[in-house]
Order: structure tokens, then sequence, then C-alpha cells
């Protein structure tokens, strides 16, 4: 049975204005459909040669868009049954607050510098030994996934929602969950097609979380919250030189 084009997803057209290869704005485009829900219950992605008429360009960039998303773990293909995805980037605020140009990245990490900083902040002042122990636990977790070349995208957003429970303030947690973890993981998932971290990078990234759970560990308040800032304003500098939204 021949597959139909969302409605949604036919009217989310590539413009000029976007940056970036092509094949990467369709990878985008496609991602952000993902978390709009899109594709239906199945999560059947339509054939190429209609996701090719659907963005207006060739088969071979559809296929060059769907290999990314292959390596990234996004949607598998079945023999004789199609393409589905098979794991969700994230959820629902990309829809609301898309992240399309460099604009939107930078209100994005001022927005989360606001939070994490006051996440580690509180949970500097309020962690219980068990906190600590699971801020430990994620850190290892994070450690281990960098250095395995893995994207790292889950056991990063695992490790600053440790952050936030550890501030024992649900406003943080909920904050973290629906929406600075799904924005995160929709950038990261784009940055990490063209973006092969070098060991320096690796190295300078674990030293910037292992500060932040040191200062926790103090329970210095003040150095939580500028080991955070630190962090998130070199997260935002890695974006600005490894992203292809650039």
């Amino acid at each position: 049975m021949r597959e139909t084009i969302s409605p949604i997803l036919s009217e989310v057209l590539i413009t000029d204005k976007e940056i970036g290869p092509l094949s990467s704005k369709i990878y985008a485009k496609i991602v952000e459909h993902i978390l709009q829900g899109g594709f239906g219950s199945l999560g059947k992605l339509p054939a190429e040669n209609e996701l090719a008429l659907t963005f207006k360009v060739s088969r071979s960039t559809i296929r060059e868009a769907l290999y990314r998303l292959k390596v990234d773990g996004v949607i598998e293909s079945r023999k004789k049954a199609g393409t589905y995805v098979i794991k969700n980037p994230a959820q629902k605020l990309v829809r609301a607050v898309p992240i399309k140009n460099f604009n939107d990245i930078e209100k994005y990490y001022s927005f989360r510098s606001c939070i994490e900083s006051g996440a580690a902040e509180a949970a500097a002042e309020n962690h219980t030994e068990k906190d600590i122990d699971n801020l430990l636990i994620a850190l290892d977790s994070l450690n281990k996934a960098m250095l395995s070349g893995s994207s790292g995208i889950d056991e990063d957003v695992a490790f600053h929602l440790a952050i936030a429970k550890a501030s024992h303030n649900p406003f943080f947690v909920t904050t973290l969950e629906t929406s600075i973890a799904p924005i995160r993981q929709f950038i990261e998932l784009v940055r990490n097609i063209d973006d092969k971290k070098s060991n320096s990078r690796i190295e300078e990234t674990q030293k910037e979380h292992s500060d932040i759970v040191e200062a926790i560990k103090r329970r210095s308040a003040r150095e939580a919250s500028a080991a955070v800032l630190i962090h998130v304003l070199n997260a935002k500098k890695r974006i600005f030189e490894g992203t292809i939204l650039r």
C-alpha cells in the first residue's frame, strides 16, 4: 500500500534562510517531525521517492539523510516492510519552539544557563548522600559513553537530570525533563552527524562535568553555579564549532 505524506510534513519545506548541507537540513526536518509525533502510531516513514517529492530534492539526498538517521539509531529499514522510527529523539517542546537558526540557539542557551545554574546551586545546598551517589553513577556512565565513541546524548541528559533531582526542587526537574532535555537531544543529534569528538574535547568536557560534581559535593552553591555556567557556555561554543547548522 502506498504511504501518504503527512500534512504536517508536507508543510515542512526547506528554505534558503536555513543553513547547512541540504541532506542535513532534511535530517533535521525529519527529526523535528518525529518529535512532533509524526508518521503515525507505527512510526513508518514514507518511501524515498515520496520524501524526495515532498522536500523537492533528489532521492540520493534523501538517502543520505536517512542513512544518518539510521547511524544515530533513530530509524531502521525492515526488509520488504519499509523504514520505521525506532527511537523518539525527544518530545514535545521542539514543536512549540523549533531550533532553526543561530539566533534560536543563542536564546536556548541563555535559557538553559539560567535554569541549570540554579539547579546546581540548589543541588549544592540540598543534596543527600544518595544524590551524590546517583550523580557519580551518572557521571561514570557519561564518561564511559564518551570514551566509547558513542554520542552519549542520553547519558549526558541523565547526568544533568541527576543534578536537577539533587536540588530537591520539582520545578527544576520538570523544566529539565519537558523543555531543556528534548531540545538538547535535538541539537546534539543534529550536531552528531559531522562532529567527531577529539580526545582533547572529551577531556575538556569531562573536566567540566567533574568540576560541577565536586562543587556540589562541597556544598559550594556559588562554585556549582559558576561551574555550570562555564560548561553551558563551552557547550554553546562547541555547538557553533561543530554543528551542521552553521
